[in-house]
């Protein structure tokens, strides 16, 4: 059984590094200022089910089932690679518009800015290494159960990353109107840019 000690060292754990600013924190920021804030909490929900995805693998402990099915997930890990790389050259070249006037979004826009989040997640370094190689030293995995997985980590990860989400989309969104200058555009998007080739950079590494 889970004890409140574990939930708020987890809770404490997960917004120090939802926190820190990484790819996909980064992507969050970039589509909030060039799509607007549905884009943003829809891309943040992609996210979000990508963390649980880990949480997932690492309560049920499926990572030893990863290794025995291990050419299946270096086609996954070079499939993130090859999308976060694509991101990279997305925001590269992403033209310049005008912030003053609002954004209305399509369902197919909606849609592919969650597959978006839910892809750098999978791909992000840090949420492996946080799931994976942390996350064991916070909680005694082997004392969690169903019940406490459904019923505690999981809203409480939803809540943790839809509160610093958040923060970050409006904080995007109160500057769009500081980016009306085409550089100011470029700086952002080739941030993003670097964020996104630096993750991909960094998983090419370790597949070596």
């Amino acid at each position: 059984m889970i004890s409140l000690t574990d939930i708020v060292a987890y809770v404490i754990a997960l917004g120090i590094a939802a926190v820190i600013p990484g790819p996909g924190m980064t992507a969050l920021v970039a589509r909030s200022v060039g799509s607007g804030a549905k884009a943003g909490f829809a891309m943040l929900g992609g996210l979000i089910v990508g963390d649980l995805v880990y949480l997932s693998f690492a309560v049920f402990g499926l990572a030893m089932i990863a290794e025995s099915f291990g050419s299946l997930f270096v086609v996954i890990r070079w499939a993130s690679i090859a999308y976060l790389l694509y991101l990279a050259w997305s925001f590269w070249m992403t033209e310049q518009r005008d912030m003053s006037t609002s954004v209305d979004n399509t369902r197919q826009q909606l849609g592919a800015a969650a597959a978006s989040g839910l892809a750098i997640t999978l791909g992000n370094p840090k949420t492996i290494a946080f799931y994976l190689a942390l996350l064991p030293l916070v909680l005694d995995l082997n004392s969690i159960s169903r019940q406490s997985w459904a019923g505690v980590l999981v809203p409480a990860t939803i809540a943790v990353l839809l509160v610093v989400g958040a923060v970050f989309i409006v904080g995007a969104i109160a500057i769009r109107r500081l980016l009306s200058s085409s550089l100011a555009q470029q700086r952002l998007h080739r941030g993003a840019a670097a964020a996104m080739a630096g993750a991909a950079s960094t998983m090419i590494l370790r597949e070596f």
